[in-house]
C-alpha cells in the first residue's frame, strides 16, 4: 500500500524470511540477526521524502513496528544462515536510469539519488542496453573498508557496502528488502579501489531453483556475465572516462569465494559499527545494534528525520533516452 502526499509518500513491502520479530530485534554485540524459518513474514516500510529526480529526494526505512531505521546498519545481513540466504537493499530497479545509492554518510542512510558538480547522476544506456541491466542495490552490514587492501585485488576497498547485481525474471522496486542467493563475484577495480560487484538472484524468482554457484548463470542466463562485465567496463565512457577494469582479468569467482568476501565485509563493518577502525565521514547512526557506540534510541531517530528539511521544488527528470554506440 502506498499513500502519497505532497511531500511525504509510504510503502509497506512484504518479503519472505525471519520472523518479523526478530526482524525488528535488537543486534546482540554488532552480529547480525539469527536465522529464521523462510515461511514466516517479515516487513519494512519506505517513506518518501523530498520530490523524485531532485537533490533532496531521500526514502527512508521503517522496521516492522514503524520506526526509522538504517537500511545500512539496521537490517540484518543474513536471511538465513543455513542456507547462506541474504539481504538485499534494492537501490536501483532494473532498466531505470538514476544512480540511486545508500546514503553512507547522511544519519540513518536513506536512498538518495547521486550528484556530482551540482547535477543529478544518471547512467547513460549503452547500445544495446537500458539503464541498469540487473536490479541494482546493497548487502546491509557490509563495508569495504577504505584503509584495508585486500589480499586477492592488492587494492583498498571503496568506503561503500557491496554491490549486489540481482539477475532474477522480476523488475523490483527501490526499497525492496528481498533475500537473495549468492552465485559469484565480480572485482572491478574504479580509480584504484577495490568495488566487489555480487551475482545473485531472488530466491523467490521462478527460476531461483536452477540457479547455485556461477556456472548455472553461464548454463540457463547464456551472455548475461558477458554482457555484465562489458557493461561495467564501458558505463562512464560517455562521461569521457576511460573503460574500467578488473581483477581477474574480469574473470568472475564463484559462490564459495564470494562469501568469503561477504564475510570479509561483514567483519569490517562490525568493526566500523564498533568504532574499532576510522570509519570517516560515514555515519554509524543506528537504532537496532545495541552495543554500538553510535546507538540511538527510537525517539531519536524520529526527531532526526523530523528535523531535515525537503524541498517544495518538483524534480526534474533528465535521464538520457539516447542509445550511445562505442565504436573503435
Amino acid at each position: 500500500m502506498r499513500v502519497r502526499l505532497p511531500l511525504l509518500r509510504t510503502s509497506w513491502a512484504w518479503r519472505l524470511g525471519a520472523p518479523a520479530a526478530a526482524a525488528a530485534a535488537r543486534l546482540p554485540r554488532g552480529a547480525s540477526a539469527g536465522p529464521g524459518p523462510r515461511r514466516a513474514m517479515a516487513f519494512y516500510r519506505t517513506e518518501e521524502r523530498g520530490q523524485p529526480h531532485s537533490p533532496g529526494y531521500r526514502l527512508f526505512f521503517k522496521n516492522v513496528a514503524g520506526h526509522y531505521i538504517s537500511p545500512f546498519h539496521d537490517i540484518p545481513l543474513k536471511a538465513d544462515s543455513e542456507e547462506n540466504l541474504f539481504n538485499m537493499v534494492v537501490e536501483v530497479p532494473r532498466w531505470t536510469n538514476a544512480k540511486m545509492e545508500i546514503a553512507t554518510e547522511e544519519p540513518l542512510n536513506p536512498i538518495k539519488q547521486d550528484v556530482k558538480d551540482g547535477k543529478l547522476r544518471y547512467v547513460a544506456n549503452i547500445f544495446p542496453h537500458k539503464g541498469y541491466i540487473w536490479n541494482y542495490g546493497a548487502l546491509p552490514q557490509t563495508w569495504e573498508d577504505p584503509h584495508r587492501k585486500d589480499k586477492s585485488t592488492d587494492c583498498c576497498g571503496d568506503n561503500d557496502p557491496i554491490d549486489v547485481c540481482e539477475i532474477g525474471s522480476k523488475v523490483l522496486s527501490r526499497g525492496d528488502v528481498v533475500h537473495v542467493k549468492i552465485l559469484g563475484i565480480l572485482a572491478l577495480i574504479d580509480q584504484g579501489e577495490t568495488d566487489w560487484k555480487l551475482i545473485a538472484i531472488n530466491v523467490n524468482d521462478p527460476e531461483a531453483s536452477k540457479f547455485h554457484d556461477i556456472e548455472d548463470v553461464k548454463k540457463y542466463k547464456p551472455g548475461y556475465l558477458e554482457a555484465t562485465l562489458n557493461w561495467f567496463r564501458f558505463y562512464k565512457i560517455p562521461e569521457g572516462k576511460p573503460e574500467n577494469q578488473f581483477a581477474f582479468n574480469g574473470e568472475f569467482k564463484n559462490k564459495a569465494f564470494a562469501l568469503e568476501v561477504i564475510k570479509s565485509t561483514h567483519e569490517c563493518w562490525k568493526a566500523l559499527l564498533m568504532e574499532k577502525c576510522a570509519g570517516g565521514a560515514i555515519n554509524c547512526t543506528n537504532v537496532q545494534v545495541c552495543d554500538s557506540p553510535f546507538h540511538c534510541s527510537q525517539e531519536e531517530a524520529r526527531s532526526l528525520v523530523e528535523s531535515l528539511s525537503f524541498s517544495l521544488n518538483k524534480g526534474s527528470n533528465e535521464e538520457d533516452q539516447v542509445w550511445h554506440f562505442l565504436g573503435k
